[in-house]
């Protein structure tokens, strides 16, 4: 066919992709059903855009401009939802900023984005004030009875807000919408930009991979600030579902909440699963209807998936990156292997799976940048490429240049195809330990110390030793009511290990964590290279 100049664009059938139409269609369509829950108290979608519109009306009489950061450090509340829709409707970039950060990392953040603003919630304010030097400091008001003067106080309904148009401000589906900082893993944090446009594919990629609808309700067990809340900010709002917010991870109100609200849908780390399982005061009864729960990072265990089975829980496993707005693949049971048993299932809830519904390509190559074998085998780097990924690093073209060469993303992780296309993690490269001239997968070992009852957490990383150049070093956590010796978990390794990958060392300690539940391997590898 012959493409014609008159069958291109125009105003009347092309408009910038962007996640703020998802409230505008959700206000229209549902605007008595419930949108956010928090405090006992709950508000409909015609009142979540209320406060949206009065959050964008302070921006803009705030100077907030087109372009500008605007940054927020606050739990998991209303205002933090509404922050995503509101910076962006006057097309500014919102940060949101990790709450469990210092002074100090906030301070590089804020200068580094050159923040229009902070606006934070009394539990961050401490580190708030500590940070903010030049940036002009918003405090949220605790809730409309309370507010103090000054204080951003959005629950206020009398107050009638400006008309703000976000297609005003929003002309091009490649304007930044977030600049959001690595976690923290790996050292000193880099800025990650999102558009407008990955926004907007990546939420209906959530909504149709984790079947999100109408009647979904999602507990917000997940910082907001970590990737946006992996997009189910845009995600759960696009489909019409619940917010309900939690401002912190405690098991008992995760319990309570559930039934409060029939909970369907979470995402958190696995350190979360686990709080849920040692939790005394859970029994069977607490989660009905059964829960849809995302998580990522260490494999799940057949012990954790039996035990979240008999809570009530079914585990989606996800993988991702803060560049690529969080999830890229995800693994789920299918309905023929939900009868299977926990070993079973472990091992298929093993692997990362396959690519996000709107996450386009996903490649494990080799050194050259050829397709590995899908044998399961075979190990390689994980390549993206597509509209869910990053526009590139703030300030930094040189790492951003150096993450997308040869035209795809590269994460850094290594893992093997398995002849049906599910991808399984092996390693970060930057954790694979060689011992003698031997590779270990530091993800093995962790996977089998996991397997051990007494264990809570495990990390493996690289030690120096004088006779084979690295040895696997264990940093352990073990659970509140129980104890287990090195020699114990040395025996336990070597039923399940060739003996050249049995840690050499075992350090019990509580493991350092970011925000959202990551273990910090640079720390740890510090650790294990100032020696015993």
């Amino acid at each position: 066919m012959r493409i014609e100049s008159h069958l291109g664009p125009r105003a009347a059938n092309h408009r910038p992709l962007t996640p703020i139409d998802f409230l505008e269609s959700s206000a229209a369509m549902f605007p008595d059903r419930p949108a956010v829950a928090w405090r006992g108290r709950c508000w409909t979608y015609r009142s979540l855009a209320g406060m949206v519109a009065r959050f964008a009306t302070f921006l803009i009489r705030k100077g907030v401009k087109p372009g500008d950061v605007v940054s927020i450090m606050a739990q998991n509340r209303p205002e933090m939802l509404a922050a995503h829709y509101a910076v962006p409707m006057v097309g500014a970039v919102l940060n949101t900023i990790n709450t469990r950060l210092d002074a100090g990392t906030v301070s590089y953040i804020l200068e580094h984005a050159a923040s229009r603003m902070l606006i934070a919630d009394k539990v961050c304010l401490p580190v708030a004030q500590a940070a903010t030097r030049t940036t002009p400091l918003i405090i949220l008001a605790e809730d409309h009875a309370q507010a103090e003067a000054g204080h951003l106080d959005l629950f206020d309904e009398t107050v009638t807000p400006d008309a703000v148009d976000h297609r005003r401000f929003v002309t091009d589906e490649w304007q930044p919408i977030c600049l959001n900082y690595t976690s923290g893993t790996t050292g000193k944090p880099k800025g990650v930009v999102y558009h407008h446009r990955g926004a907007y594919l990546n939420a209906l990629g959530n909504v149709l991979s984790l079947g999100f609808d109408q009647r979904s309700s999602y507990l917000w067990t997940l910082p907001m600030f970590h990737c946006n809340g992996w997009g189910h900010v845009w995600a759960v709002v696009a489909a019409g579902g619940l917010n309900v917010c939690l401002e912190r991870v405690d098991p008992a109100q995760i319990f309570a909440e559930i039934a409060t609200h029939k909970v369907t849908h979470m995402s958190c780390a696995p350190v979360v699963l686990y709080m849920l399982i040692n939790h005394s005061g859970h029994t069977k009864k607490d989660v009905s209807p059964r829960v849809t729960v995302a998580t990522g990072g260490a494999s799940p265990t057949s012990a954790l998936i039996e035990q979240m089975d008999a809570l009530g829980f079914d585990l989606i496993h996800l993988y991702g990156l803060t560049e690529s707005y969080g999830p890229a693949t995800l693994c789920r049971l299918k309905e023929d292997e939900d009868a299977l048993d926990g070993p079973q299932k472990a091992r298929l809830l093993a692997r990362q799976g396959v690519r996000h519904a709107t996450a386009s390509k996903l490649r494990v190559v080799d050194d050259a940048g050829n397709d590995i074998p899908r044998d399961g085998i075979a190990m390689g780097e994980i390549v993206l490429c597509g509209n869910t990924l990053m526009a590139g690093y703030y300030r930094d073209k040189a790492a951003t240049d150096m993450a997308f060469a040869g035209d795809v993303f590269h994460t850094g992780d290594l893992a093997v195809m398995h002849p049906d296309g599910h991808i399984e993690i092996k390693d970060r490269s930057k954790d694979v330990i060689i011992s003698g001239g031997e590779n270990i997968s530091s993800l093995e070992i962790e996977s089998i110390l996991y397997r051990h009852p007494a264990v809570l957490l495990a990390a493996v990383v690289a030690a120096p030793d004088p006779k084979w150049g690295e040895i696997p070093c264990a940093f352990v956590e073990l659970k509140g009511d129980v104890t287990a010796s090195a020699a114990e978990l040395e025996q336990f390794c070597r039923r399940h290990l060739a003996s050249f990958k049995i840690p050499r060392r075992f350090v019990f300690r509580e493991l350092p964590k970011t925000a959202t539940g990551k273990i910090q391997k640079f720390v740890l590898r510090d650790a294990a290279q100032a020696g015993p």
